[in-house]
């Protein structure tokens, strides 16, 4: 068969770092890579028109993508997970604020459909008890998901999120960090915070995955299953995983994250039922391990 050319899209990770750089290749196909910076700018064409063959993708933009009947398959082959805590903001120039005292309040976030988003209203709903819909979100973006409908106020097109914290028009945002002194994170030990809280979930939660267009897993499976096998090569050659794992491959070693992420966008009416691990992978990404 002849070698496949992929347009591929990846991050610039430590564990991609011989893959991307050509050191590591298959005797499948070659991976052509295109650079976008940060990543998640790659998700939009990927979601709406299939950009590309192989791309990371934030978790939430696949299971929405999913819920919507977008033709992507998903590996699972983490390319980025992290503790969320140290994502939230608040200025206390306004008054103290604590992860339980944002209801009533106007909270900023980029989208309301991104991953660490989603990871922490999970959060803030299922360990704090807030209650979400009292929230008043300002968002910044749309959707990568063009059909999922968004009924979250948007911020002013010449408004940036940082500054609007800054100047008291936003209570408080997720999904960014800032060294600016006037700025405090809403949870008062974000180290402490997410010790804690993997002592009690045991779970790192995912952000960014792997997908590929159904186009390529439906004519290539052996592909598809290469492109896998070429990306754990590369993190394997980085030595054992630490504990815990930040970028775990395979269905088993994902599994706990999927199920609390689905749960979370279940919960956030981001996907309209909850699924099941395997129903996120096709049959030939179901066997990956």
């Amino acid at each position: 068969m002849d070698r496949l050319r992929l347009k591929a899209v990846l991050g610039s990770h430590p564990h991609v770092k011989a893959v991307k750089s050509g050191e590591l290749r298959s005797d499948l196909f070659d991976l052509d890579f295109v650079e976008y910076t940060p990543t998640n700018t790659a998700f939009k064409p990927m979601v709406r028109e299939q950009a590309f063959d192989v791309c990371e993708m934030a978790i939430v933009t696949y299971l929405t993508a999913k819920a919507h009947g977008k033709p992507l398959v998903l590996l699972p082959a983490t390319m980025m997970g992290r503790f969320q805590h140290s994502y939230a903001l608040y200025n206390p120039a306004q008054g103290t604020l604590g992860p339980g005292d944002l209801e009533g309040k106007r909270v900023g976030i980029r989208s309301f459909t991104t991953t660490t988003g989603a990871w922490i209203r999970g959060i803030l709903a299922n360990d704090y008890g807030v209650n979400l819909d009292g929230i008043k979100w300002v968002t910044f973006e749309d959707p990568h998901v063009a059909e999922y409908v968004d009924t979250t106020e948007k911020a002013p097109k010449d408004k940036k999120i940082l500054q609007m914290l800054l100047d008291g028009e936003l209570d408080a945002v997720l999904g960014e960090t800032s060294d600016d002194p006037k700025l405090k994170p809403l949870f008062p030990d974000t180290a402490a915070e997410a010790a804690k809280w993997y002592a009690r979930r045991g779970v790192v939660p995912v952000n960014h995955l792997v997908v590929v267009t159904e186009r390529l897993a439906t004519s290539r499976p052996d592909v598809v299953a290469g492109v896998y096998d070429l990306l754990k090569r590369n993190k394997d050659q980085m030595g054992p995983a630490g504990n815990p794992d930040f970028v775990p491959f395979g269905i088993e070693a994902n599994r706990k994250p999927l199920e609390l992420i689905v749960d979370y966008a279940f919960q956030q009416a981001l996907i309209p039922r909850r699924y099941a691990v395997e129903e996120l992978f096709d049959e030939t990404t179901r066997g990956l391990n």
